[in-house]
């Protein structure tokens, strides 16, 4: 059955509810071949982490799903956030619109973040050519949204592409603002109530037998869905809200119209009262504080898998040192490649085109380095 309001081949996908089920082949559906993939990421933002910008990284990795689908009218489309990129795939009709909106968002990225975004789209006739391939599979965390999961390897084989400056999409010219509607950052830090968040990064190593690799992974998440919450760091009564919001200023950076002291001024007073319904739990319409914050709980990406498994884990000690031991094991026999980062709290970075709506998606990473650092020490595996 196809989804309303998503492209008919996307929609068109069965989704799943298992995650333990992710390595499954019948549950993904190759791209068709005249698609494209769009590939984002931060240049150098191993050097933004270690400045403390973990924030402004996540930002501009949500801000290309925020920007392309307010360019596709919300209509789904098979995205994943990756902590300091994302990536996508569109169909031909819908090339046009991607290509400027990733345009954008490397403009305002440069513009209002200081950060530098390469962007490219590349067609999957190309990955082809390489004899790999884009499958894509639709994951629900909750019964209220679902998101793409993706194998093949064409995926890694586009953002390798792209940091090659193959396939670049020209960045658009200074003051060109991307519709970044629904983005933002109100939410404070989750800290780590189980012991520590751990940042988690699998892939597979080269020529590493898939049918292996595909046991590891399921024996990870095996591992992972032992513990409270399956290592959700999300809290169950929700992330921490406090006025004003430590993200406040990206989220007027993210706003369209007037000085940016005015949009400060706008987005001070949409937050404070924001904050005041959700702290005393006013209903306002048809809007209901704690059904929100119920699905802000559930719509968390916290695991996906794009290529390799990453997962973002509330954990105790005692889960950390049995994975730590389980990767280093697999690393051993050449069944993979992986790269862990540990810190004392997670963040949140939201879309929510609508808050009426069950479907908005939370973006979660780790607070001190999350992904990125987790790539930092898979890079540093291969290099020794």
């Amino acid at each position: 059955m196809t989804t309303p309001g998503s492209d008919p081949f996307y929609g068109g996908i069965p989704v799943f509810r298992g995650f333990s089920s992710l390595m499954d082949p019948a549950l993904y559906s190759s791209l068709p071949d005249d698609w494209s993939i769009g590939v984002a990421d931060i240049v150098e933002s191993t050097r933004a982490i270690a400045q403390a910008r973990y924030k402004a990284v996540n930002m501009a990795g949500a801000a290309v799903i925020a920007a392309v689908t307010n360019a596709l009218d919300g209509r789904e489309f098979p995205f994943v956030f990756g902590g300091d990129g994302a990536s996508f795939a569109v169909s031909p009709d819908d090339l046009d619109r991607a290509r400027e909106a990733l345009a954008a968002t490397a403009g305002w990225v440069r513009d209002d973040l200081d950060l530098v975004m390469r962007v490219a789209l590349v067609p999957i006739s190309a990955i082809r050519a390489q004899r790999l391939d884009v499958r894509v599979a639709r994951f629900a965390p909750s019964a209220n949204l679902s998101y793409a999961m993706f194998s093949g390897g064409g995926l890694g084989w586009a953002e390798a592409a792209m940091k090659r400056g193959e396939f670049a999409v020209e960045v658009a010219p200074s003051g060109t603002q991307p519709d970044l509607s629904g983005l933002s950052c109100r939410f404070e830090e989750m800290p780590a109530t189980r012991g520590l968040i751990l940042s988690v990064l699998v892939v597979p190593a080269a020529n590493a037998d898939p049918t292996a690799f595909r046991k590891l992974i399921e024996d990870i998440i095996d591992l992972v869905e032992r513990s409270p919450d399956a290592g959700r760091p999300v809290p169950p009564g929700g992330p921490p809200l406090r006025w004003p919001p430590a993200g406040m200023d990206y989220e007027a950076r993210a706003a369209r119209g007037g000085s940016l002291a005015r949009r400060r001024i706008s987005v001070l007073g949409r937050t404070l009262f924001v904050y005041v319904i959700m702290r005393f739990g006013i209903r306002v319409g048809g809007f209901v504080p704690k059904t929100y914050t119920r699905q802000v709980v559930e719509n968390s990406d916290f695991r996906k898998y794009d290529d390799g498994l990453r997962m973002i884990l509330d954990c105790t000690l005692e889960l950390e040192r049995a994975l730590t031991q389980r990767l280093e094991a697999a690393a051993s026999a050449r069944i993979i490649r992986y790269g862990l980062h540990r810190q004392d709290a997670a963040m949140m970075t939201c879309f929510t085109p609508s808050a009426m709506r069950s479907d908005h998606v939370h973006f979660i990473d780790g607070a001190r380095g999350g992904y990125a650092s987790a790539a930092t020490a898979l890079k540093a595996m291969v290099v020794a």
